[in-house]
């Protein structure tokens, strides 16, 4: 098994080294470097009720609003503040403006921009969650995310972070390699037409199949597992998401969350990503991630002082 991941891994590394020989039809040309760092939040502020855009002032006034409160350099908020943001204004990188088309939310269904209600099944689920980190924060490695373990990110689909919101997409006559800055990971969704892997193997990012319809590739997505249960969903999700070329320095990104398990109805969003210079920069998160063994040390040491 680590022999073959060494080989997808390389086998990746290699396609997005090595100059790709032109397989894109006209239209149909999605490479490059696509940035989706933006200020536009995933669901619409509820002081903003049915307003689904800004008009161009009030855009450069909420700009400046969510400028000046992420401001990672302020510690004015509270005397706590500098502990809770971790890292100064250096280190993130959330976009400066919010999207072209001045939508409120990049939820775009429903019409309130809000991620519909969870079923109680999934209520359930994530309640269960809570209390097992509430009981088990730190026992040992597994118990903390997959984030914090430097695995993988939540998603796809494929939102904003706090930094690192570059994709790099490679494409040839029979695959589309989405290769995300953030995690380092690497989505390889081939176009041939294969079925989908049996629905007893399950993956972190779920089992991707592409297609062209016209000159918009559709990537459906499922055979997650519930290890990354993005905003509550479960391993049954299905997710379409859809890329467009709409001009030179703009991809339109389009998803829909569909899990009738988990969601009072399917949602969908949208973002207008941008072309980025570039370059796609490492993400060493397990070389500095001394957060883990920090964690691991200091439950450890405060089960110590408990059991006294």
């Amino acid at each position: 098994m680590a022999a073959k991941f060494r080989a997808l891994t390389a086998a990746c590394i290699a396609l997005l080294l090595v100059p790709v020989v032109a397989t894109a039809q006209k239209g149909r040309d999605l490479e490059g470097i696509w940035t989706n760092g933006m200020l536009t939040p995933l669901e619409r502020p509820r002081d903003l009720a049915d307003k689904q855009f800004f008009t161009r002032a009030e855009a450069a006034a909420y700009e400046k609003q969510a400028r000046d409160r992420n401001n990672g350099d302020r510690r004015d908020a509270s005397p706590d503040a500098d502990l809770a943001t971790g890292y100064n204004d250096f280190w993130w990188d959330r976009g400066t403006n919010v999207v072209s088309t001045l939508r409120t939310s990049l939820i775009v269904d429903p019409p309130d921009g809000r991620i519909p209600a969870l079923t109680p099944d999934a209520q359930k689920r994530v309640a269960a969650r809570a209390e097992a980190r509430k009981l088990h924060p730190a026992d040992g490695p597994e118990d903390l995310s997959l984030a914090d373990r430097c695995l993988a990110r939540p998603g796809p689909p494929m939102l904003p972070a706090g930094y690192n919101n570059n994709h790099r997409i490679v494409q040839t006559a029979d695959y589309v390699v989405i290769y995300s800055e953030m995690m380092h990971d690497a989505r390889i969704i081939p176009l041939d037409g294969r079925p989908h892997l049996p629905s007893n193997v399950r993956q972190w990012f779920g089992d991707p199949r592409g297609r062209w319809e016209g000159d918009t590739l559709v990537v459906e997505t499922a055979n997650f597992t519930d290890k990354t249960n993005f905003r509550g969903a479960g391993e049954n999700m299905r997710l379409t998401e859809r890329f467009t070329r709409t001009d030179a320095d703009t991809l339109l990104y389009q998803f829909t969350v569909d899990d009738s398990k988990s969601f009072e109805r399917r949602w969908s969003g949208e973002i207008p990503m941008k072309r980025a210079p570039g370059p796609i920069y490492e993400y060493a998160c397990h070389e500095g991630n001394y957060s883990l063994v920090n964690t691991l040390t200091i439950t450890r040491a405060e089960e110590r002082v408990t059991t006294r």
